[in-house]
């Protein structure tokens, strides 16, 4: 039987995401690169877009199946391997625990991915500078209101003293408000988690810089 692939970028956090899920549950996987700068991006060409009509990573699949999206991608793996849940079964919990990924998947990256600081460059000219402010901003504004929420939700994770989904969701994007230099000393609550999760395996295995495709 062959391994589930998984179509990554070693900076994406989307990816990233997926790569925490995937470790955490224990599933062997084949990593597969899709550049997505060299020659124009490598998720614009005819092969990879005949996978993925979008033109983004991650894409995930797992015998006849084919799924995109990060959060399709986590939901499909937490019924498929419910080993290492990562959704918490008490309903309030896990309707706290969708609403930080909400807030990082939907109000926070899709702002500063990288086809929108492309856009504002290329289509808008602006400078180099005027993109990471922008995503300096975006990012900035939603963790003020993550942070607010999870001063009542988390303990060790954002979600009490149990890994979930939502802490798949953090880390990656604290590693993109390391890399627009968002003034993290602003949010205690979330640096406790983010740190508290980077000490754990999955998180180390799913780190940017151990990928296959990684790049100073």
């Amino acid at each position: 039987m062959n391994k589930p692939l998984l179509y990554s970028y070693f900076r994406s956090s989307c990816s990233y995401r997926v790569r925490v899920a995937l470790h955490y549950k224990n599933i062997d996987f084949e990593y597969r690169p899709i550049h997505l700068v060299k020659d124009g991006g490598e998720q614009l060409k005819d092969p990879y877009l005949k996978l993925n009509p979008k033109g983004e990573v991650p894409f995930f699949i797992d015998g006849d199946v084919g799924i995109g999206q990060s959060m399709a991608i986590l939901l499909f793996l937490e019924d498929k391997y419910p080993q290492n849940p990562l959704v918490p079964k008490d309903p309030l919990k896990k309707a706290h625990c969708l609403q930080l990924c909400e807030l990082i998947n939907s109000g926070i990256q899709p702002i500063q991915n990288l086809k929108v600081l492309k856009y504002l460059v290329n289509e808008l000219g602006q400078k180099d500078e005027i993109k990471a402010k922008w995503a300096n901003h975006w990012i900035t504004e939603g963790f003020i209101a993550l942070e607010n929420f999870m001063k009542d939700l988390s303990a060790d994770y954002c979600i009490g003293s149990e890994l979930s989904l939502a802490d798949c969701f953090l880390v990656p994007q604290v590693y993109n408000a390391n890399r627009f230099k968002v003034d993290m000393d602003r949010f205690p609550h979330i640096n406790r988690v983010n740190e508290n999760c980077l000490k754990l395996d999955c998180f180390q295995k799913a780190d940017p810089a151990n990928q296959p495709d990684a790049q100073n």
